[in-house]
């Protein structure tokens, strides 16, 4: 039951997210004048739906994201055919140009061959021609000064990086993060390499120093050597540099200040990278270094941070993540590698709402850590999918909203250009043009979430 309720939470949390980036669009949509026919979480059949004045709101049988209908997104044709209604869902932009070219023909209609291409562009603008309402051609999309139509696209995003930044402000304000503490939380019994492939304690292994001093798990560390530690780092530090020296170890134990004295040992340790792997020489070897050694390791403590650390956060989710989509077509090979392969998957590669759906569940799962932690887990999850979807949104192809964007922008630049020159203004985009193209991005998104949603069931990514 807890497995099913975490589902349960990511996806009520994911229709929200969805919903809420649609009224993104909408809203300014409304108030420059768009006309727009629906507003509709998810696509396929309708489920449930009801009209408020000119707009129908409900919701579909396929919970795959979400659309608003408006009117005239694409300019008509040369010879001033109607415009077509468009919508900000890519699912539903496939669906209204399948309809464009697989529907019926009327009995006025001459049917002629042309070139795919071409029937892909005229399907793209007759499709849902008749709801731009005679009368109101004024209340296009199109029309719109390009800022109101950068305005509208961009609405929708944006909406998800608020609600990105409103959930980390939760997770770091609110409950917290663990970081690791100026208190022990474990002592070493023997002094093993780094080499050594022997995990267990024997009887001839030098006693580590931290047990020898008498250092015990819960001993709070105040001071070595009279430098006071504030920090697990400032700590480690003092122990590496102070190989075969005395050091003075001040702890808090039972309410009292207790003073020991350790001698760290010469030992050998990885070096490690700022990813945490383990750093190589060129031949591949792995390198180690001579350091300091007790012998003791960190507790962990959820700390509150502060409402300043939320927007670095969240900038350090949008830097991985346009990472991610930028080596896309390698973590995808990856992907492949892994699903029909010996290959393990990338934990930080991509993942399908199967795979979210399958750690939310694991999650709420876990009865051997606190229910807050749980909590703040789901809130961090969610936080990262509205980010991802920020980001993915913004990629500057059609029917992405930045897609919508940067035609917009292309719009801008020809139209100074033209006044630059005193040549006539050129109009809008011809953006029908690019529905070819868009069906291939559709296409591809398509196949890359089957991809990974085959995946994240035969091979998951997991936290257990």
């Amino acid at each position: 039951m807890l497995y099913i309720l975490g589902i349960l939470i990511v996806v009520i949390g994911l229709a929200i997210s969805i919903g809420l980036h649609e009224i993104g669009h909408l809203v300014p949509a409304k108030l420059f004048g768009v006309r727009v026919g629906q507003y509709m979480i998810g696509f396929g059949p309708t489920l449930w739906s009801k009209k408020f004045g000119e707009t129908e709101y409900g919701f579909k049988a396929i919970p795959m994201g979400g659309y608003i209908s408006m009117s005239g997104m694409y300019p008509p044709a040369k010879d001033g055919s109607a415009s077509r209604t468009a919508s900000t869902g890519f699912f539903q932009t496939l669906v209204q140009d399948a309809n464009s070219e697989l529907g019926p023909v009327s009995a006025t209609q001459t049917v002629t061959k042309k070139p795919l291409f071409d029937d892909l562009v005229s399907g793209a603008r007759s499709a849902s021609a008749a709801t731009v309402l005679e009368g109101e051609e004024s209340r296009t999309f199109y029309q719109l000064p390009v800022f109101k139509r950068i305005i509208i696209m961009l609405g929708g995003p944006v909406m998800n990086l608020l609600i990105g930044i409103v959930l980390y402000a939760v997770l770091l304000s609110g409950f917290g993060i663990a970081q690791l503490s100026t208190t022990i939380g474990g002592v070493s019994e023997c002094v093993l390499p780094a080499t050594s492939e022997r995990q267990e304690c024997e009887s001839s292994d030098t006693e580590a120093p931290g047990a020898a001093a008498g250092l015990l798990p819960g001993d709070q560390i105040i001071s070595m050597d009279g430098t006071p530690i504030e920090s697990w780092d400032q700590a480690t530090a003092l122990i590496r540099a102070a190989a075969g020296s005395t050091l003075t170890i001040v702890v808090e134990r039972d309410g009292a200040q207790t003073t020991l004295v350790a001698e760290p040992l010469l030992t050998e340790r990885y070096v490690y990278n700022d990813d945490s792997s383990i750093a190589e020489d060129p031949d591949g070897n792995l390198l180690t270094e001579r350091v300091g050694f007790l012998g003791i390791s960190p507790a962990s403590e959820v700390v509150q941070q502060p409402v300043s650390e939320v927007l670095p956060a969240v900038g350090d989710n949008i830097v991985r993540v346009g990472h991610l989509i930028l080596n896309l077509p390698q973590r995808l090979i990856d992907v492949v590698g892994a699903a029909f392969g010996p290959e393990e998957r990338d934990p930080n590669g991509p993942i399908s709402v199967v795979g979210v759906g399958r750690l939310a569940g694991e999650i709420t799962s876990l009865n051997t850590i606190p229910v807050a932690e749980r909590a703040s887990s789901l809130v961090g999850l969610l936080a990262s999918l509205n980010i991802a979807l920020f980001v993915f949104n913004l990629v500057p192809l059609m029917p992405l909203d930045g897609g919508h964007v940067a035609g917009a922008l292309w719009e801008a630049i020809r139209r100074f250009f033209a006044r630059l020159f005193g040549r006539p203004d050129p109009g809008p985009v011809d953006t029908a043009k690019l529905v070819p193209l868009t069906l291939v991005v559709v296409i591809l998104l398509g196949a890359m979430s089957l991809l990974l949603i085959y995946a994240d069931i035969v091979k998951p990514i997991s936290i257990l």
